[in-house]
């Protein structure tokens, strides 16, 4: 059982609705509380509507009710308050697998949370987090690195630890230091220890890779995985997304 606490994309690109396909992809059983109700297509976020404290705790109350939590991830989480209640809610049951996606930034540009969140974002939930999963711009955004180089990642996750996060993998989706490669590597930090995991770089338009990274490595844990072979299944699956999706474009 995963629960997703993550914004709502009414296009099902990214947000809540891929989070549930992606446990779903996985033979896991999917709940998901909406954070905001977010107004996007596949050209840009035009605004939403953020949920109150109240609203969150009243969505996730039930749940907690009715089915236990193996896995939570979490994703848009706009404002101080909903970061606050989500954390009392992952405490009130001393929640395992915590995946926290901090989100930042649409791929557009939108920004998705107050620069308050942030500060609460790192104080209040990161310590509760298995593994925090930023990409390279919200790796610079929390850490105040600027990325360009190998060692940077590594810096930078060392900063993001000392902030609190236990362990924490940096996504390499976006090219950083002038890198053009073909490769899609992926840094993981599992206490001191470093793994480098490389994959294909397949260009695309697809929206909310990462959205389905963090999820499909929730829905890992929850099966029992461990954490290198969640991350590594993970990274299969999302390639395997984008592959599709680019497929399904051309035969359009």
């Amino acid at each position: 059982m995963c629960l997703t606490i993550a914004g709502f994309d009414p296009t099902g690109g990214a947000g809540v609705i891929a989070d549930i396909q992606t446990f779903s992809a996985f033979g896991c059983f999917a709940t998901a509380a909406i954070t905001s109700v977010t107004f996007q297509n596949s050209s840009g976020v035009f605004g939403g509507i953020n949920q109150t404290a109240a609203a969150l705790r009243g969505q996730v109350e039930p749940i907690f009710d009715e089915y236990p939590i193996a896995a939570v991830k979490t994703g848009m989480l706009p404002t101080r308050d909903v970061i606050e209640e989500t954390a009392r809610l992952i405490k009130s049951k001393s929640l395992a697998n915590v995946i926290v996606d901090p989100v930042i930034r649409a791929t557009s540009g939108h920004k998705l949370i107050d620069d308050d969140a942030v500060v609460a974002l790192i104080e209040i939930l990161f310590p509760l987090a298995e593994l925090i999963t930023p990409n390279i711009p919200e790796a610079e955004r929390l850490s105040g690195i600027s990325i360009r180089t190998s060692a940077d990642v590594a810096n930078a996750a060392s900063v993001l630890r000392q902030m609190g996060a236990r362990n924490v993998l940096i996504k390499g989706g976006h090219p950083f230091g002038g890198n053009n490669s073909k490769t899609a590597t992926d840094y993981l930090f599992l206490g001191d220890s470093q793994t480098v995991l490389k994959g294909e770089f397949i260009e695309s338009s697809i929206r909310g890779t990462g959205c389905r990274l963090s999820s499909a490595i929730a829905a890992n844990l929850a099966l029992g995985n461990e954490m290198i072979e969640s991350v590594r299944s993970a990274k299969e699956y999302v390639t395997k997304a984008i592959r599709t999706a680019n497929l399904e474009e051309k035969v359009q």
